[in-house]
């Protein structure tokens, strides 16, 4: 019987899994750069981690499951939430800030879509313990320069704040609960359900109005904060967090980072967001663009510990190697082996099998193992895109085999002493 993969799981081929270790690994160059450190987690964890997180509603989109002690677990639907588990555990009397980065994969049972699987995989960042406008600067700054060494161009980077919306529900006297419920609304993008809303919470016309307008806001910096503070005109606390939103870019832009949009309209729904909010999107994508997402948020109290200002963000990994191909950048990968040793006979295996041996201290090297004869050995070592072969015969009685370089057609004899720094080199 054949047994065919789980529905929205993926197999990887050699050249698949080539290209994308050689874009995690440029990835993990630049969070290393900034100074970051990696953290891994579980793979499951206790389902109220979760529904702690992200509510009850998440229990339909999770592979969750009883273990053999009737414990309710869940296999991560993401890594924010373990990571944050980690430092409340483990690391909340560290000096700070705390900068940590992961690589993990992710499950969620949805329905499989072009961009979008079962299991997927995840890297982020999380900078814990600063509130100040160049830490959730550096953060955005950071996935920026991600993006920039692995050579995506088509990409555009929208900055925006709940906060400023946050504020101006407070300031009607709207409960943090009910914030959250608008926030979910307006991250999915439905305005009719949001007038709705907010009709049922007596907001008067003018503070529909002026909601509306701000979450229409989207271009230029200068023109998207004057026209905010026209429609935020006499809220103080809204006003306020624009203010601090132009702190935040202010050190953006020193980090460099000139080319984003200024996009008041990101809810970034889930409940814990508090302030500065970022998206990045790949155009060629289609529908499921947005390739990272994060922002500014506290979390930590809500796994028992001590509140502490953090800001983080995650890409999606499948995502970003959509869009890298889409873009047709090339991708590359570790390059396998470049050199094969054959012997000519049974005789002289031994003997091929220790100069395999000599040559992989330094080099990637194949062994021939399937006895074929010589000519048949090359033809597979041509097709394989071998560059050199060693061939091991009776010149090895003087401390030598015969070297072919398989582009040039090139066969002469080499001192065996000498072959692994000539093939090194």
């Amino acid at each position: 019987m054949k047994y065919s993969r789980p529905r929205g799981t993926r197999d990887f081929l050699p050249e698949e899994m080539a290209a994308r270790r050689s874009v995690e690994q440029r990835m993990r160059r630049v969070f290393v750069r900034f100074g970051y450190a990696e953290v891994a987690t579980p793979t499951f964890e206790h389902l109220e981690l979760i529904t702690a997180k992200s509510g009850e509603e998440i229990v339909a989109h999770l592979y969750h499951f009883k273990d053999k002690g009737g414990r309710d677990l869940a296999l991560r639907p993401e890594l924010t939430a373990p990571v944050m588990r980690l430092y409340v555990n483990e690391l909340q009397s560290s000096p700070k800030p705390l900068r940590l980065y992961y690589f993990g994969n992710c499950f969620r049972y949805e329905r499989p879509q072009a961009g979008r699987y079962r299991e997927f995989w995840q890297a982020g960042v999380e900078l814990i313990g600063s509130s100040s406008p160049e830490a959730q600067a550096e953060v955005i700054a950071l996935a920026k320069a991600v993006l920039d060494e692995l050579g995506l161009r088509n990409y555009e980077l929208h900055v925006g704040s709940v906060g400023v919306l946050r504020k101006f529900l407070e300031e009607r006297g709207i409960a943090e609960g009910e914030q959250c419920r608008i926030m979910g609304i307006i991250d999915k993008g439905d305005e009719e359900q949001l007038e709705e809303e907010l009709l049922k919470l007596g907001l008067s016309e003018e503070d529909r109005s002026a909601i509306a307008g701000v979450l229409e806001l989207k271009g230029e910096r200068s023109a998207v904060v004057s026209r905010a503070e026209e429609l935020l005109a006499g809220r103080e606390a809204a006003l306020n967090e624009l203010r601090e939103l132009e702190g935040i870019l202010d050190a953006l832009e020193s980090f460099g980072v000139r080319e984003y949009t200024l996009n008041l309209g990101i809810a970034r729904g889930l409940d814990y967001y508090t302030g500065m909010v970022f998206e990045i999107y790949a155009s060629k994508l289609g529908a499921e663009k947005q390739i990272c997402g994060g922002g500014s948020y506290s979390l930590a109290e809500t796994f028992g510990g001590k509140p502490v200002a953090t800001s983080g963000f995650a890409f999606g990994f499948d995502r970003i190697m959509l869009a890298l191909e889409k873009d047709g950048v090339e991708l590359g990968g570790e390059e396998g082996a470049k050199i094969m040793v054959i012997p000519f006979g049974e005789e002289y295996l031994d003997r091929a099998i220790e100069i395999s041996a000599l040559l992989r201290r330094s080099v990637a090297c194949e062994l021939e193992v399937m006895r074929r004869k010589v000519k048949k050995a090359l033809s597979y070592a041509s097709s394989k895109g071998i560059d050199y072969v060693v061939l091991v015969g009776e010149e090895t009685e003087r401390g030598r085999v015969l070297l072919k370089d398989m582009r040039s057609g090139e066969q002469r004899e080499v001192d065996i002493e000498e072959l692994e720094r000539e093939l090194a080199g």
